[in-house]
């Protein structure tokens, strides 16, 4: 039966090229994974992308297969989820903990963020103090960070942070009581580094001041602007170098029903100063975004047939290279999962693919905003944003094959994606990379 991308007439796949081989997975974040000049692919040792089992990161020549390695664990710890730098050889990566113990394993509110320059492999820095028990330290926070960003300028690195002291207390057992755990968006900012005192087994120093730029509640009233959750966030930068950061929040809709909306923080220049609550936190209150930060939500689609920004599949929302349009998905009326943009000054989404087959994969976009790299129905496809046509770049996979993670290179020129391959009875996940075909 033929395909339906094959059936709007479509460009069928061109040949792609495997840059890893078992018996290791290679797994791709789902940006930045290029060097700035397009040459090499960096990525992390784990089986597969849903195990944090890795221990190494390491790069890939795009041109002729040479493998460098990185940077390599001590003392039990895991690595993983790396990124590149936009402007320079630096990559930051999750870190878990060293000499895990049962009261202290690898988990959301217990990882941190490491900077290795590529110039001077193995010697990894601390992106972000933590601080986990009283006195807290501005600067420092005290959890968990994940999946850290460089913004484009490369100069500030975003990521989402779950918070271990709140975490230790459970959930909030009366009105007044602490403040639950729940997922924000941090940003880790160069005004450092960020000493903390030895107070607790668990605490270390940062090179970046850190701090925590949403607000979530615990109890988002019907019909408000309240979030219990902040996360899959991207950068969104403007002609006028103003730094905000949008994300999906979860809300909860007149009918009692909760799903995601996008969400824009606009951030200041200077982030160490002080908002309407501690920075740092307290021993029952999550760290407070600095003085300056704002949130506003940018959608409003509790009265759709489908609302919300969907979160299968898991998609992070990206801004174009301008920064005038930030895309995400969501069902169409169907129910099919559609690219869709909403301008990051507020208004009406409006849909870029009218596909009979959903996207199913987080996505890319080109450096010149012209494209979008996502898969649909089992293969890497390009998107053109102008005019919402889709034309797939690899041939059509099933199963455990299916691509995901489609990274466009800086220069445009090829798109890295993942995929699992079976080999000795086993499935590892490797790096695959291919030509993308002119506009």
């Amino acid at each position: 039966m033929a395909s339906a991308l094959a059936s709007l007439g479509l460009t069928l796949g061109a040949a792609e090229r495997q840059l890893t081989v078992a018996p290791h997975g290679h797994v791709l974040t789902n940006l930045n994974v290029w060097s700035p000049d397009s040459r090499w692919i960096v990525y992390d040792v784990r089986t597969i992308d849903s195990t944090f089992d890795g221990t190494r990161i390491e790069q890939v020549n795009v041109a002729t297969g040479e493998v460098r390695r990185l940077y390599e664990t001590k003392n039990g710890a895991a690595c993983g989820v790396v990124t590149y730098s936009p402007t320079e050889a630096r990559v930051v990566f999750i870190h878990g903990p060293e000499n895990p113990s049962a009261d202290w394993t690898y988990g959301a509110s217990r990882r941190r963020g490491a900077i290795v320059d590529v110039r001077h492999p193995g010697e990894a820095r601390p992106l972000d103090a933590m601080n986990y028990a009283s006195p807290f330290k501005p600067g420092a926070l005290r959890g968990g960070s994940h999946v850290h960003v460089f913004s484009p300028d490369g100069r500030w690195v975003s990521f989402t942070y779950e918070d271990e002291v709140l975490a230790r207390l459970g959930s909030v057992a009366q009105e007044g009581g602490h403040e639950p755990n729940q997922r924000n968006v941090a940003v880790a900012v160069p005004v450092g580094p960020v000493r903390v005192e030895r107070n607790h087994p668990r605490n270390h120093d940062g090179d970046y001041f850190s701090v925590v730029v949403t607000r979530t509640v615990a109890h988002p009233r019907p019909g408000s602007d309240d979030i219990n959750k902040a996360y899959e966030e991207g950068w969104v930068v403007d002609s006028s170098s103003r730094r905000a950061l949008a994300f999906l929040g979860n809300v909860v809709a007149p009918d009692g029903r909760e799903h995601a909306e996008i969400f824009v923080v606009d951030l200041p220049d200077d982030l160490t100063q002080v908002g309407a609550a501690p920075l740092e936190g307290t021993t029952t209150r999550r760290p407070a975004p600095p003085r300056g930060v704002t949130q506003r939500r940018l959608t409003f689609t509790s009265e759709r047939k489908y609302p919300g920004a969907v979160t299968t599949p898991r998609h992070w929302v990206r801004a174009s290279p301008d920064g005038a349009q930030i895309a995400f998905l969501m069902k169409d009326d169907a129910g099919v999962v559609q690219l869709w943009t909403v301008s990051p000054r507020g208004g009406a989404p409006h849909q870029i693919t009218h596909n009979p087959q959903g996207v199913a994969s987080a996505f890319t976009w080109s450096a010149d905003g012209r494209a979008i790299a996502h898969v649909m129905e089992g293969a890497v496809c390009v998107t053109e944003v102008a005019s919402g046509s889709t034309r797939r770049v690899t041939d059509a996979k099933a199963g455990a094959a299916l691509p995901f993670a489609c990274v466009f290179s800086p220069d445009g020129g090829k798109i890295a994606f993942m995929r699992n391959v079976a080999a000795g009875g086993a499935t590892f996940t490797q790096v695959f990379v291919v030509s993308v075909p002119t506009l």
